[in-house]
């Protein structure tokens, strides 16, 4: 009997919610940062096991928007619950309930679809803390399981894995059994470019960054990528690329190593930086730079 089902991963920023979907993939898909609201689009991660097949969804974090690029990553977020299955809602087991938990609990009051709680970061807080916030949520909501777990350090992943195999349907499968994201080959270019610029810059500069492909040639033993990043203000550019280019450069070269082991073959990178000032208020500019809605 075949069992197929979608698997929305929902929490706050920062909660962890790409780790553990890198990690229950044993791939990474998902670009990771110590940042809040590194996720901006929905990404499907595809883990196919005996009968089973899991779609996961890697939804961005839930917050208060500030801009239109904000308000993208809510919708985005809230309108992969409503197509998903199962729900693993992702907190940080040290954490008090927010509103933004409680907004998914009552969503699943209404909605019926069953969920597992996954608390993160276990390795940060002692047994009697864990214990306390387990009691917290098992007040609020009838999880259909607690999974206490360190995404980063791989402790418990499986756990969450068993769990959230309880909440697939009996189905045919989505997708071929060897596929693994339904990302293209652009897009995880891009935000791999991304996530460098996130751990190479300490300031407030990479939220406000966008990467596009301009161009990207497949040439068997070489592949030629030409990618614009986009940043809000001239300053920003001048951080960007560093005395002497020196930025630009780390982050290129941290780049190339990602995708020549996620494509298998040699990368020529080519990066360039532009000024597209306060995009991320525009709901065009956000569209362009590929954020949009799903149809």
């Amino acid at each position: 009997m075949k069992r197929a089902g979608f698997i929305a991963i929902v929490g706050r920023p920062n909660v962890g919610k790409s780790t553990l979907m890198n990690a229950m993939l044993g791939e990474k898909i998902a670009i990771v940062s110590s940042k809040p609201q590194t996720t901006r689009n929905r990404i499907l991660g595809i883990l196919t096991e005996g009968e089973d097949q899991f779609i996961f969804v890697d939804t961005p974090g839930i917050h208060k928007p500030q801009n239109s690029l904000g308000d993208f990553m809510v919708e985005a977020a809230n309108a992969s619950m409503k197509e998903a299955d199962g729900l693993v809602l992702m907190v940080d087991a040290g954490r008090e309930v927010t509103a933004v938990e409680e907004n998914v609990i009552r969503y699943l009051k209404q909605s019926g679809v069953p969920a597992v709680l996954a608390l993160n970061k276990t390795d940060l807080y002692t047994p009697a803390e864990i214990a306390d916030a387990i009691q917290r949520y098992a007040a609020l909501h009838d999880f259909a399981a607690f999974v206490p777990l360190s995404a980063k350090n791989g402790k418990q992943v499986k756990d969450v894995l068993a769990e959230c195999a309880k909440l697939l349907p009996e189905s045919e499968w989505f997708f071929p059994e060897d596929m693994i994201t339904d990302q293209p080959e652009r897009q995880m270019a891009a935000e791999i470019i991304r996530e460098k610029i996130l751990r190479t810059l300490n300031k407030e500069v990479p939220h406000g960054v966008a990467v596009v492909i301009e161009e990207f040639k497949d040439e068997g033993t070489l592949i030629s990528i030409r990618a614009e990043i986009f940043c809000e203000k001239a300053s920003h550019k001048g951080i960007i690329v560093g005395k002497n280019g020196a930025e630009l450069k780390r982050v290129g070269s941290y780049a190339r190593e990602d995708l020549e082991k996620l494509f298998g073959t040699k990368v020529y990178l080519n990066l360039w930086v532009k000024v597209k000032e306060n995009w991320r208020d525009s709901r065009a500019a956000v569209g362009n730079f590929g954020y949009r809605e799903e149809k």
